[in-house]
């Protein structure tokens, strides 16, 4: 069954001390909903806790942190059991804790590899796993789950961050499968470059990628609470027309689409080297 609105939903956030995390709390919050904020960093947490109780000093709705790994699974569960606490219910499990790093492929470690994929993808899982026991009861939920453009591009100097949001593509389209007429919905968001911390990483393999940020997170948690509330499976917020183009052509021409962006990665690093 469709959220039709979210005034006292439950609703879990993880990776919510900054970025897109934080900025959905704080949608959810102004329309009455629990927030229930997970993240690593602790004085992060308490910082938006405080953030989110000043952006909407009117609303009753419950504002609960949870120090939480999503690496962890035993941490998941408690988070989730957490939630339960608040009503007996689980409305809404938005999965935004990520990581992106950059660089050549030779040069990026396997340790740095396995880190953002058990962060990116199986932080994901973890929160599947242990919020759908409480949403099959209910007969009702729904989850959003945090991609990028590049979950569905190929893009040079950022290929294990790509596996990673791939993988949570793949992961959620046969998750919507599986869960057909079970009343628990999904939406998979996939926005370009948004003003959060990742892309102001001080890394040179970071810098080399010249990021501009095209979207702020305020602009995407407002886009994922209309996408939950219409039950779309697929948001995808790609301002940059070259973007939009290139997720259109691998759409439909994967090839041509590598080959295009292959070639442009390789015009620009002769144009770095001067030859």
């Amino acid at each position: 069954m469709t959220l039709k609105n979210f005034n006292e939903a439950v609703a879990v956030i993880t990776g919510g001390a900054s970025g897109i995390g934080l900025a959905t709390a704080k949608a959810l919050r102004t329309q009455g909903a629990h927030v229930v904020l997970a993240d690593i960093n602790s004085n992060g947490l308490r910082q938006a806790e405080q953030q989110i109780r000043e952006y909407a000093p009117s609303q009753k709705g419950q504002i609960v942190t949870v120090m939480t790994d999503v690496t962890n699974e035993s941490q998941v569960n408690a988070l989730m059991q957490r939630a339960l606490e608040i009503s007996g219910r689980t409305d809404l499990v938005v999965t935004s804790a990520g990581v992106g790093h950059g660089g050549t492929i030779d040069l990026f470690s396997g340790a740095e590899m396995q880190s953002m994929m058990n962060i990116n993808f199986m932080g994901t899982y973890h929160c599947v796993r242990s919020a759908l026991p409480a949403m099959r009861r209910q007969q009702r939920g729904h989850f959003v789950f945090l991609s990028s453009v590049a979950g569905k591009l190929a893009s040079p100097l950022l290929s294990g961050y790509c596996a990673t949001k791939w993988a949570v593509r793949g992961f959620s389209s046969a998750l919507r499968a599986e869960l057909y007429g079970t009343g628990i919905g999904a939406t998979t968001v996939y926005p370009a470059w948004v003003d959060t911390p990742m892309i102001h990483q001080e890394t040179e393999a970071m810098q080399s990628l010249n990021i501009v940020a095209m979207l702020t997170p305020e602009q995407v948690a407002n886009e994922i609470l209309n996408a939950v509330l219409e039950d779309r499976s697929d948001l995808t917020l790609a301002p940059n027309p070259d973007i939009a183009l290139i997720i259109q052509i691998m759409k439909d021409n994967p090839d041509k689409a590598e080959q295009l962006v292959g070639e442009s990665y390789m015009r620009r690093g002769q144009q770095q080297t001067g030859h």
